[in-house]
């Protein structure tokens, strides 16, 4: 099942990556008031897929910022 969620980051908004488990590593976004965590999916190569997905965000998300700020190449 899939779904879209649309939000806006409140002006206490922050991430960060936490461990459930010590197996279990999640990533949570804390958009100020919605609460969003990321979590390892349940299936082989499911911590290399993460691992690629979270990269991915990283590099769209300097972008993303760098748009903002007015230091986009």
């Amino acid at each position: 099942m899939g779904f879209n969620v649309t939000c806006s980051p409140g002006k206490a908004a922050t991430a960060g990556m936490v461990l459930v488990t010590p197996e279990l590593p999640a990533l949570i976004l804390y958009l100020d008031p919605v609460n969003l965590a990321l979590q390892l999916p349940p299936f082989p190569d499911g911590a290399l897929v993460f691992s690629r997905f979270c990269r991915e965000l990283s590099r769209e998300a300097t972008r993303l910022a760098d748009v903002l700020d007015g230091s986009a190449e």
